[in-house]
């Protein structure tokens, strides 16, 4: 009952579909304004991370327990950004390990191999971004060490019939 972690492979998109929609699902929850829900949003996470494992910038890792995928891992490499002020980074954009796996380990091990694979790539720094309500993972983080540097704000605009 060993978990591993690999490479993800275009075999894998199915699984990276849905557990991509839990993700985007578990944001709309914590702020439907802020976060989207298109429609079918499995097949578009499919899309995305299919795309995104032929990107020579991107990482997508999943963690694997007796041949089933529970989790994976997402993130690419950012360049220098002079409108967020941040240097080039590894950008840590989505983990997600299924409810049934929980507390087995398998989020550390993918959140350190993500971190190997930029420090193999060259990056000086991963830089991630959680939502405000998902306080597990505020918890998580700060137990790999990571720290707090940006408060995300959000405010609505009118509509073109309000304003």
């Amino acid at each position: 009952m060993a978990i591993t972690v690999r490479p993800a492979k275009p075999a894998d998109a199915e699984a990276l579909g849905r557990m991509g929609g839990a993700l985007v699902r578990q944001h709309h929850a914590f702020d439907p304004e802020r976060f989207m829900l298109p429609d079918d949003v499995e097949s578009g996470y499919r899309w995305w991370l299919g795309k995104e494992l032929r990107a020579k910038e991107a990482v997508v890792l999943v963690a694997e327990r007796d041949g089933e995928l529970i989790g994976y891992v997402y993130g690419r490499i950012e360049e220098r950004d002079w409108a967020t002020l941040r240097d080039r980074c590894g950008g840590f954009h989505d983990i997600w390990v299924e409810e049934s796996a929980r507390g087995l380990g398998a989020g550390r091990l993918l959140a350190e191999a993500l971190v190997r694979r930029f420090a193999e790539l060259g990056v000086p720094r991963v830089i991630l971004m959680s939502a405000t309500k998902n306080e597990g993972a505020h918890r998580f983080f700060a137990k790999l060490g990571w720290r707090s540097t940006m408060v995300e704000m959000t405010r609505e605009l009118p509509g073109p019939e309000e304003r």
